[in-house]
């Protein structure tokens, strides 16, 4: 879907204008890398608070579980299928967060608004110039993803909810890895980086079916998802991932009401 879509947005002939746009940014680039946007730290990984192992399977079960009530309420209503997978999943994850849910997330101010609305703005021009080179390579697929999707409003309603539980569904395996990277490594950041490279591969893969490659799906949902990772490692908010995603998303499936 996002090939199709940003080929709409992005002819090939507008390549070089994306990325001119792209190198005028290098300064924005620069504050966001320099810029401190909080003092708190990654929660789970030091005990803080501590989760057992019988805690962490119940995290990654309720991913599954998340998954099969989505299903067996997609024919009946998208956007309580997508509320109910969403309260299965943070449900286990506020309990073991000892019901603060200021150390998952909290109200972003309005530097983290702005983060987020740049790393949209960010994936929308890498999803374009990606797509560009993996139709170029013809690695894209047969049909470049699900063109046929039929967008209807309840469908488009649910990305609310969907996109918070597909933070969730980055968050839980991210958190998991990096304590137990963190358990050898003592080092906060080489835990937090190859925690995100097994998660991006992860969630990547997920989206995988017979109308994409592998290549596309790991490139653009997968590789792709570095900015709202990129948005949480520097604010520990997981509002600000679930707005760049939101944003994203919303764009993206809202061109498919226009008419083609």
């Amino acid at each position: 879907m996002i090939i199709h879509l940003t080929k709409r947005l992005y002819p090939s002939n507008n390549i070089p204008h994306i990325c001119n746009y792209v190198s005028r940014g290098e300064n924005i680039l620069k504050e966001i890398i320099t810029k401190n946007y909080t003092n708190k730290d990654f929660p789970f990984y030091k005990n803080n608070p501590r989760i057992s192992k019988k805690g962490w399977i119940i995290l990654f079960i309720s991913i599954f579980i998340g998954f099969i009530v989505s299903d067996l309420f997609y024919g009946f209503s998208q956007i309580i299928g997508s509320f109910l997978m969403l309260i299965v999943m943070i449900i286990p994850l506020l309990y073991y967060s000892k019901w603060d849910y200021s150390i998952l997330m909290e109200k972003p101010n309005k530097d983290e608004i702005k983060l987020a609305i740049l790393m949209f703005i960010f994936y929308l021009v890498y999803a374009a110039v990606m797509s560009f080179i993996l139709g170029s390579l013809n690695l894209i697929g047969p049909d470049g993803g699900p063109a046929d999707l039929v967008m209807t409003w309840d469908l488009y309603a649910s990305l609310i909810f969907a996109m918070m539980s597909e933070e969730l569904i980055k968050f839980i395996p991210l958190m998991f890895f990096m304590k137990l990277f963190y358990k050898y490594s003592e080092n906060k950041k080489v835990s937090f980086i190859l925690s995100s490279l097994i998660v991006l591969v992860g969630f990547g893969i997920l989206h995988f079916s017979d109308s994409v490659t592998i290549y596309s799906v790991l490139l653009l949902q997968g590789l792709g998802s570095i900015f709202e990772l990129y948005g949480y490692f520097k604010t520990k908010n997981l509002f600000v991932p679930y707005l760049s995603h939101l944003l994203t998303d919303g764009f993206l499936m809202g061109l498919m009401f226009l008419p083609h």
